[in-house]
């Protein structure tokens, strides 16, 4: 059972951790309205969620799994062990019984996640036995000095290879014009060889003060995009600093990720707008951090 985990530790843990089959057997056990036990109505309530908001969520297709996904990208407290939580508080033990070995089993591979991004890969002395040897995540991009300062971004673009075209667009516009700004994209400025999780990790926690996200329909289909913005958004729930920055350059045929859908959008589709679209997105990725959102280093 999850509960088995100190509630100190499942507090750290974010609601990203939990996989889609787990939010649709919760939404089994919370969507029927049950005049007996409480439903996801109550869930939602405890989350924070306004009356007009829940009345909206009935139109879903499956109300548990909106809220959390909303809960998610739009509060600092959304973690399993608040969740738990509040299942406990409403009377849902059944839910916590019954889903335990899942959420055990999704924490784990959180965990695992986390640990994998966290350390370098095993390598034999064969393999390894250059000298002289980096420290891992330094000399990781082109402009790094390992005996010096590591090389900082204003922002780390999080594309996938289809949209590479307009990465190329964003470099003209951003980088090569009066804004002089300094982004990070992995395929330019990482050098080969590191692992490639740790190193994304590293980019994106330590080196750039923001993450702007461009959106397409390949990049739902991206498991790199994915595991990006979920890092970061671990890094910054709620929305916090203006730390995620979504970019919509094309028209999509799927809808636009919900985890992403309280953020404003920066959206290069509308004729009317694209006239302020380089000048809005520039001024955001050249606001300065808070000092809570500064640079770790």
């Amino acid at each position: 059972m999850a509960c088995s985990d100190s509630k100190l530790d499942l507090e750290e843990i974010p609601l990203v951790a939990f996989n889609v089959t787990l939010r649709k057997k919760l939404g089994l056990y919370l969507n029927p309205k049950n005049t007996v036990a409480a439903d996801w109505m109550d869930v939602a309530q405890a989350m924070g969620f306004s009356y007009l908001e829940i009345k909206n969520y009935e139109s879903t297709k499956s109300p548990t799994v909106s809220v959390l996904e909303d809960w998610q990208a739009r509060s600092t407290d959304a973690t399993v062990g608040k969740l738990l939580s509040i299942l406990k508080d409403v009377e849902r033990n059944d839910i916590l019984a019954d889903l335990g070995p899942s959420i055990d089993e999704d924490v784990r591979k959180y965990r695992e996640s986390l640990r994998k991004t966290a350390e370098p890969p095993v390598q034999v002395a064969e393999v390894d036995s250059c000298f002289p040897r980096t420290q891992e995540r330094v000399g990781i991009t082109l402009d790094d000095d390992p005996e010096g300062t590591p090389e900082l971004f204003d922002a780390f673009i999080c594309y996938c290879q289809s949209d590479l075209d307009f990465v190329h667009d964003m470099i003209r516009e951003l980088e090569q014009t009066e804004y002089k700004l300094k982004l990070c994209v992995f395929d330019r400025d990482v050098l080969p060889g590191s692992c490639v999780w740790t190193i994304t990790s590293e980019l994106i926690e330590k080196r750039c003060k923001r993450m702007v996200v461009v959106i397409s329909d390949e990049y739902l289909d991206s498991d790199a995009c994915d595991f990006q913005t979920k890092f970061a958004l671990s890094l910054c729930p709620g929305a916090r600093n203006k730390r995620l920055i979504p970019v919509k350059y094309k028209p999509m045929t799927k809808p636009f990720p919900s985890i992403l859908r309280f953020l404003t959008l920066c959206d290069y589709t509308r004729p009317c707008t694209q006239s302020w679209f380089w000048t809005r997105l520039a001024r955001v990725l050249s606001l300065p951090q808070s000092n809570s959102a500064a640079h770790p280093m």
